[in-house]
């Protein structure tokens, strides 16, 4: 328990250390739009990161990714996704109607996965959507999310509260879903596990870490051809 406790606190480190620095970071987020030369990996990747990650969080991943092929989209107009969950839903349907895009995989961090989930039910984007790869996505809570921050952003995450059980009970579009389960997560003890998806457990612990791993990436990489 001391070395989870440890590994943990190691974890939110990483996690913050990248989250400012991803502050100070240059570039555009359609950097990574332009597909490589094996048609094989053109499928298009529209990226989604966690509650407070802006886009520019998750440019290693999208290095990553865009490095075997992929187009990549990330998306300013999300903001800090701090936001509520069918907000930040319509972002999504909205980039995907105005950018035409069809047979895309959503690749998603934390928060991202449930915005992902509801992108696939909503019936004018989910015929665009092929599926989607949550890494460390609370699809049943979290227990850190405590009654007394059932009023801020946290409390979207509670096991017992209404996004969660609603999103719980629809399960159509779960068996287009991969979710990546890292070994241990200290912001999701209860684990990412989603009943009728494929569930794949990682070698690495950490619910930030995992993001910038190259194994991890690699992973999604080829969960995404699973999906295709």
């Amino acid at each position: 328990m001391r070395s989870r406790a440890l590994a943990g606190v190691v974890d939110w480190a990483y996690g913050i250390a990248w989250w400012v620095r991803a502050l100070s970071r240059s570039g555009t987020p359609d950097a990574f739009r332009r597909p490589g030369p094996d048609p094989a990996h053109h499928t298009p990747l529209v990226l989604l990161p966690g509650i407070w990650e802006r886009w520019r969080y998750l440019v290693p991943l999208a290095r990553a990714l865009n490095g075997w092929g992929h187009p990549v989209h990330l998306l300013e107009s999300l903001g800090g996704n701090g936001g509520p969950l069918p907000a930040a839903t319509r972002v999504v349907v909205d980039y995907l109607a105005e950018h035409d895009l069809s047979g895309v995989v959503l690749v998603a961090h934390s928060k991202g996965g449930l915005i992902g989930k509801l992108v696939m039910l909503d019936p004018d984007a989910g015929p665009r959507v092929r599926g989607m790869v949550a890494l460390s996505t609370p699809f049943g809570g979290s227990s850190l999310s405590w009654p007394v921050l059932a009023r801020s952003p946290l409390g979207i995450f509670a096991p017992k509260g209404r996004a969660i059980l609603d999103l719980a009970e629809q399960r159509d579009v779960n068996a287009r879903i991969v979710s990546l389960q890292p070994r241990h997560d200290q912001v999701i003890p209860e684990g990412s596990r989603l009943e009728g998806a494929r569930n794949v457990a990682l070698d690495v612990s950490g619910h930030f870490r995992p993001l910038r791993d190259p194994g991890v990436h690699r992973v999604i990489h080829d969960s995404v051809h699973g999906l295709t």
